[in-house]
């Protein structure tokens, strides 16, 4: 092999191993990318969407006049199971119960966990079906105990569902109104309410998410 060839195919070599580098290098900044965008979106305890992502999605769905409701759930006593059994389990709960309500289908577009025990769920569609998904999510987490790090446990949520009854609700006005559905239930018997307008909402006290 001339002298020339050898020059020629060690260039090539270098140039194939330059290529291979710069390729491994682009891989590993798109990837990392991803992983931010993502962990940018979503919760890390859960691996749910986030409250962002959630009131992204809520708003691009009232700006395009989709037939729209949310359902807020805050699960029970949740405190007393970070007190006694400790944030590991209190945290697996908050995972398995993600988990259920993940499997929840359409008309359910999005699942969130907004923060601490409180999740919700993006539906497209009107009042019948904004209320069997409330209906549906609670008895998701009613039906049957949930497997923990350290045994099982019996949980129930307080849910509160409302529906976008004008056009261009805005999404605060929704969020607030399921709110104050959801806070309804808790202080009451739990279970599914939905807001009514006439309805005086529940005066608030300051440790609600912990009941």
């Amino acid at each position: 092999m001339s002298q020339i060839v050898q020059q020629m195919l060690t260039c090539a070599g270098g140039i194939l191993a330059g290529f291979a580098l710069a390729g491994a290098v682009l891989w590993r900044q798109q990837h990392a990318l991803r992983a931010a965008r993502h962990n940018a979106t979503h919760d890390d305890v859960t691996g749910l969407p986030n409250r962002r992502l959630f009131l992204a999605r809520l708003r691009a769905a009232v700006e395009d006049n989709t037939p729209v409701g949310v359902v807020l759930l805050d699960l029970n006593r949740f405190k007393a199971v970070n007190d006694t059994l400790g944030h590991e389990t209190g945290n697996d709960l908050l995972h398995q119960v993600g988990r259920r309500l993940a499997r929840l289908t359409p008309p359910v577009r999005l699942t969130a966990r907004l923060s601490g025990d409180e999740f919700a769920l993006l539906v497209h569609g009107d009042r019948d079906d904004t209320d069997a998904a409330a209906h549906a999510a609670w008895q998701l987490i009613a039906r049957d105990p949930i497997c923990v790090v350290n045994g099982e446990l019996r949980v129930t949520a307080s849910v509160g569902y409302t529906h976008a009854r004008h056009p261009n609700t805005s999404t605060r006005h929704l969020l607030s109104q399921a709110d104050s559905a959801m806070y309804e239930a808790k202080t009451t018997d739990g279970g599914v309410r939905e807001y009514l307008p006439h309805r005086t909402p529940p005066v608030r006290s300051r440790d609600r998410h912990h009941r």
